[in-house]
């Protein structure tokens, strides 16, 4: 520590952490010793570089773990990779409410303490009103927190605490992070009351099942897998119409929840809040950060008077999210209200054309091409298929046009491996031997980098 070298990093990087850095340093050099990996001469040449050796440590231990990288997967709202990214103008609003103070629980007309709710509300009841109905006619309010699985369990947790919840056996979904809705429910209070069979459920096991101890009937929208062949289910509008009835309240748990009508982009049976809210459903939970094209969050909407309720129980405090969320969520919201569906960066990359990615791919291969000066990487253009992601419309793809990637000498694993490697870090699929990229999942202004990384492996 008092060498000229390593001081002067203590000076410039902090003293505690150099000394941590050239523990880990001195330790790994002592590992080697003991193994017999060394001989006298790459011992010296270890002790003569160990200032080198701890600064190229220090380097490492005070970069960011989390970064971003290149999703050159084709899933758009791949959950490894941080699902939907964030606009422009949610980043904006961000920056201006969080370096800032904000009011976030002020109510400024009155100078009052108000709810964080407000600021985002106000759009999903302009969102979500039936055609040619106002806000005022169609009273359907929304709450938020943190995730969705936070949002299922804060309803069963306020509707059917005590009491049983009737789903379909064909609903009793596992999700990522081993997430599954009987678990969830258990957490809640509430007893699982299963109808049906796997893969058939009727309206009828809906209607024997309840007793005087049903507070809820539940759907479970299956959003990563789908059962074909021999089955059945109820619509959802015939749910509706026993809840009502009977005089239960029915929930759908949507997962992804889109606010857009995905027909637009050719994917079909995948329902959204809107069309769940207007077929009867009284409450609706959907993810911020899936097809809504937000950030992570659980969104609760539905009947005023059941969204209170759930506001009132002393779980959502602890389920709530912060002012970062808030300003998001409404820079988010703001553009649905717009019509600026090309402002969400989730939503614009669904709906990219596989012409527009298939001219990118091909002017990407040429420059690469151009600057290969040997002849063992092969770049070719191929048709492929991009998926949603993040649970959501499973068998349901976006035609488009990949980058098949071969190179001599390297096996298409170690290729990947490279690209992760690179800077900024490249992800990539690898199928039938080849490496591939979409760049439908490829923000324009990366395919540089992605040429510039391909183009160094080729040398």
């Amino acid at each position: 520590m008092r060498s000229d070298a390593i001081s002067s990093l203590a000076a410039s990087s902090g003293h505690h952490t150099v000394v941590d850095a050239v523990r880990v340093v001195l330790a790994r050099l002592r590992r080697e010793i003991i193994s017999g990996l060394l001989d006298e001469n790459s011992l010296a040449l270890g002790l003569t570089g160990l200032a080198v050796a701890v600064e190229g440590q220090l380097r490492q231990s005070l970069k960011y773990s989390l970064r971003s990288v290149i999703n050159a997967t084709g899933v758009i709202l791949h959950t490894n990779l941080g699902r939907a990214p964030l606009s422009d103008e949610a980043m904006a609003h961000i920056r201006e409410t969080a370096t800032r103070y904000s009011n976030l629980e002020l109510d400024l007309a009155k100078g009052a303490r108000g709810k964080r709710d407000v600021h985002v509300d106000r759009l999903f009841q302009r969102l979500l009103c039936e055609e040619g109905k106002s806000a005022e006619q169609a009273p359907v309010s929304t709450i938020v927190v943190n995730n969705n699985a936070a949002a299922v369990l804060l309803a069963l947790n306020t509707i059917a605490d005590g009491g049983e919840v009737v789903v379909s056996r064909g609903e009793l979904v596992e999700i990522g992070g081993s997430f599954r809705i009987p678990d969830v429910m258990a957490k809640s209070g509430a007893t699982l009351r299963e109808v049906g069979t796997t893969n058939r459920t009727r309206i009828a096991d809906y209607e024997r099942a309840i007793t005087e101890q049903t507070r809820l009937l539940l759907r479970v929208h299956r959003s990563n897998f789908e059962i074909t062949g021999f089955t059945e289910q109820p619509s959802t509008a015939e749910l509706a119409t026993l809840a009502c009835k009977r005089a239960i309240p029915l929930m759908e748990d949507l997962g992804s929840g889109a606010l857009f009508d995905l027909r637009s982009i050719g994917i079909g049976g995948e329902p959204g809040v809107l069309d769940s809210l207007q077929s009867g459903v009284d409450i609706v939970t959907y993810s911020g950060d899936k097809l809504l094209g937000g950030p992570q969050a659980g969104l609760i909407s539905g009947g005023a008077g059941l969204i209170a309720r759930m506001r009132s129980n002393s779980l959502f405090r602890a389920l709530r999210v912060d002012k970062l969320i808030y300003a998001a969520l409404e820079a988010t919201l703001l553009a649905y209200v717009q019509r600026n569906h090309d402002g969400i960066p989730a939503l614009r990359l669904m709906r990219l054309t596989k012409e527009e990615i298939g001219r990118r791919a091909e002017a990407l291969a040429a420059r690469i091409a151009s600057s290969n000066a040997s002849s063992k990487m092969k770049v070719e253009i191929a048709d492929g298929e991009s998926l949603l992601g993040g649970g959501a419309a499973p068998s349901s793809v976006l035609p488009t046009r990949l980058l098949a990637v071969t190179c001599e000498g390297v096996s298409a694993d170690e290729l990947a491996t490279r690209l992760r490697g690179s800077e900024p870090p490249i992800i990539v699929r690898v199928e039938d031997g080849r490496v591939l990229l979409d760049l439908r999942t490829v923000f324009a202004t990366d395919d540089t980098a992605v040429e510039n990384a391909l183009a160094t492996l080729a040398r």
